[in-house]
Formats: C-alpha cells, structure tokens, sequence
C-alpha cells in the first residue's frame, strides 16, 4: 500500500489527489480499533463505533449552537441577554434528553457485555499459562501442552552488542518458536492464569485482553472466522523481559488443524508415557 501511493503521488497533482482518499483511509484504519476477526471483535468495533457517533453528533449539536450564539446574540450587534430565572420546558429535555440517549447505548452495551462472558457450547479448551517470560498453552482433555517463546532471530538483536540490525529481522519482537494452533470456526474457550506474577494475553484481532493472575483462572473464549497469524503480546507489566513476550496465534482450518494435533499428540506420547512410567515407579518404591 505504501508503494503504490508512493507512486501515484510521483505521478503528478491528479495521481497525488486520486491518492489522498487512500491515505486518508490508511491512517484512519491505524488510528481505529481494529474490526477483528472473531464475533467477539467484531461486536467491540461495532458498539465502539455507534457510541462514537453520537458523541461527535452531540459534539456536533452542542458546539454548533455555542458558536451560533456567539456570533449571532453578540454584544456589538447589540443583543441584550434575556432576562428570566428558569425554564420547566428546557430542565425537562436537558434532563430527559441525556438519559434516552444513555438507554440507547446502554441497550447493546449489555447485550455486548452478557455475549462476552458467554462461554458455553464451547467446542474446545485451552489453558493459557504466563511466566516470566514465556506462554504455556495446555489443551485441556487432548493431551497436548508446550511453552512458546521469544523467536531466537528476535531474542539475538535485542542483545546489546549482538551487531544485529532489528530492521533485518522479519516480524521483530513479534514472532515465538512455538505458535498457538487453533482451528477456524470452533468456539474455543480459554482459560488464562499466571505461575508467577501478573501477565496479560492480548491479541488484538480477537478483541480481547484478559489478565492472568496467579491463583485465578480467567475466561474468555474466541471464534475465528478467517485462516490466518494473528499476533499479539503480554499488555501487563510483568518484569525486564515484559517486552519479549509476544503472542502468536495460527488459525486453521479444521482438516489442517486436525492433522498438527494428532502430529503433536505422537510427538509426545513418549514423553507422557516416560512421565507416567516415573510417577508408577515412585508409588511402586514409597508402597515397599
């Protein structure tokens, strides 16, 4: 996108103001929310942007009839301040006015809010673990469970010293050895908690941010519509390392999604089994 408005502005006055729409629409998508791509994000974006419309209409309102005023009942055109002490008929719309326009917002706010916090039917469970200063993702009932850390590319040009450009390392910061796979259109239900201090998961293209806390357990539950990486980051201040612990999630397909779990079910089967041969012996020599 940056590119080709490079171009066109190269182009000439006609290139350059067929190009400002576009501009105008990038920095707008930078400075909004995000839409998302979960029910649950697009909900946000949707109730984000109604609310935002009947303020800058009530500021539209309110401010439009300060500055006519001003010019119209000024004193140098002779206007004289109108002598009376109250009025029944304007306390009542001033009072009735605001608390209708509240109702309005009030309604799908709660509707919002009751959706959010609607975990059940879900198809899914994923346990999300924070230490310092990595994820642990533990998928509840399938046997399967891995940390994810900083990428090694992103953890070598952070050193000090390392010589590394950042700019030469492809999604800086933002990239972990071990990504958490979801399918696409399951409602996933997550259960997000901390082992040490307090850490925060937040991906913005789902539209949530849930603390992890340790001793709680937070719900919060996510379906994604589209194939895709998101990426995200701890949003809690959590220690040194609180900026190297990024997020990231890959959704798939369900055929995809179904293949990387019974791959990484294998993988550590052995590992399961040798954990669970250990804990027979010690019941074993502790019995003797």
């Amino acid at each position: 996108m940056t590119i080709s408005m490079s171009k066109l502005a190269r182009g000439g006055s006609g290139a350059a103001l067929l190009s400002a729409p576009l501009m105008a629409q990038a920095a707008w998508s930078q400075l909004n929310l995000p839409r998302g791509v979960t029910p649950y994000s697009e909900t946000v974006y949707d109730l984000h942007m109604m609310i935002l419309w009947i303020c800058v209409i009530i500021g539209i309102v309110v401010f439009g009839a300060i500055f006519y005023s001003i010019h119209k009942f000024r004193k140098s055109k002779g206007a004289v301040a109108a002598q009376w002490h109250e009025s029944t008929l304007v306390e009542f719309c001033w009072t009735a006015v605001p608390a209708i326009i509240l109702v309005v917002m009030a309604v799908p706010a709660t509707k919002a809010l009751i959706m959010m916090e609607d975990v059940s039917n879900s198809a899914m469970t994923i346990k999300v673990t924070g230490y310092q200063w990595r994820w642990r993702y533990d998928y509840v009932n399938e046997g399967v469970g891995y940390y994810s850390t900083l990428a090694k590319p992103s953890d070598a040009a952070r050193q000090l010293g390392s010589g590394i450009d950042p700019k030469t390392v492809e999604n800086y910061l933002l990239e972990v050895d071990n990504e958490l796979v979801v399918p696409v259109g399951q409602k996933i239900r997550f259960l997000t908690t901390a082992a040490d201090v307090i850490h925060a998961w937040w991906v913005p293209a789902l539209g949530w941010k849930r603390d992890a806390i340790p001793g709680y357990i937070n719900e919060s539950w996510a379906l994604i519509k589209e194939p895709g990486v998101y990426r995200g980051q701890c949003a809690e201040l959590c220690g040194k390392d609180h900026g190297f612990m990024p997020v990231v999630v890959r959704a798939l397909p369900e055929a995809e999604y179904a293949a990387w779990l019974e791959k990484m079910k294998a993988a550590q089967a052995p590992a399961t089994a040798a954990a669970a041969d250990d804990v027979h012996g010690v019941t074993v020599a502790v019995a003797r």
